[in-house]
């Protein structure tokens, strides 16, 4: 088996047991969705990208991103630009900017913030040319 995931990282990295054995429990064909590893970290008390480095190490695809930004077929990502943001939340994305990209963290805390689903913030980012980035997870 191709190492795809487990290369981004350092050989060094050795798997969390307690981590593996849920993935290895969760994951369908190789696979976890976004709000699975979001659960894992939440169960164990451990940080998603701590999830996510275990995904990677044993080859296990992240899939169907919150945010709607990668991991759905047939087009991997399914957020599309929003046709109309309020000025409050433009305001909000543009002050949470990080070397001019928004973290994933960042984005759920605005949607938190303002009440509205996760996906609204990335489809807000996709019409301001806003890139979100790091994921949480590690997945890019």
């Amino acid at each position: 088996m191709a190492k795809l995931y487990a290369e981004k990282h350092l050989p060094d990295q050795k798997p969390d047991p307690g981590i593996v054995d849920l993935l290895k429990e969760r994951a369908t064909d190789g696979e976890i969705t976004c709000a699975a590893a979001f659960g894992i970290s939440a169960d164990l008390g451990v940080s998603p990208d701590k999830v996510g480095l275990n995904a990677d190490l044993l080859e296990i695809r992240v899939t169907k991103c919150q945010l709607g930004l990668f991991g759905y077929q047939p087009k991997k990502k399914i957020v599309t630009p929003s046709s109309g943001i309020s000025s409050d939340l433009e305001e909000a994305i543009h002050r949470g900017l990080v070397d001019k990209r928004l973290p994933c963290r960042s984005a759920w805390e605005i949607a938190k913030t303002f009440s509205i689903k996760k996906m609204a913030v990335s489809s807000a980012c996709e019409a301001l040319e806003v890139k979100i980035s790091p994921c949480q997870i590690g997945a890019f």
